[in-house]
């Protein structure tokens, strides 16, 4: 028996299937109200402009800072370029990538200290953001909030643009 035949009527009897069997519109819910269910056009609003209208955000803004320095030296970051930890750069999961933040030292009794960094790679590992560190800074930004064999400080992050 050829088998050429059967393909055939499978086939076509699979094509017929699928254009008898699809939903039709009338089983679709009927919109209620159609300004509610318009797609929203997010592309032509820059995060750079929510940041500056102090638009409330979904990010973590407290928790734990730590830093990595020169066994990274070079590596390449989520944005493509070089990781040098002299650079006031930071890694986060949380902000997008080129996002400006301040980063403040929430330590009581002492003056309040604050860096500005540029999120560039993604990180901490991730079973270190359940414990609560949000930012990962390069070694020269830690160093200007505290001394480095601290390993982890408590900061609050602000986007500033």
């Amino acid at each position: 028996m050829n088998p050429r035949p059967v393909v055939l009527v499978i086939a076509l009897w699979l094509i017929a299937w699928n254009i008898f069997a699809a939903p039709s519109n009338e089983s679709l819910p009927a919109q209620r109200d159609e300004a509610a269910h318009a797609p929203v056009l997010i592309a032509s609003v820059s995060f750079n402009a929510l940041a500056r209208q102090q638009i409330a955000h979904p990010f973590p803004s407290l928790g734990a800072a730590s830093w990595y320095g020169e066994d990274h030296r070079g590596r390449l970051m989520a944005n493509g370029k070089k990781f040098n930890p002299d650079r006031f750069t930071a890694a986060s999961w949380f902000y997008p990538l080129g996002t400006r933040v301040r980063v403040t030292l929430q330590t009581a009794g002492q003056p309040a200290r604050s860096v500005r960094v540029t999120i560039t790679d993604r990180g901490p590992a991730h079973e270190l953001v359940r414990e609560g560190r949000i930012i990962d800074l390069a070694r020269a930004p830690f160093k200007r909030l505290a001394p480095p064999d601290l390993g982890l400080v408590p900061v609050k992050l602000e986007i500033i643009e």
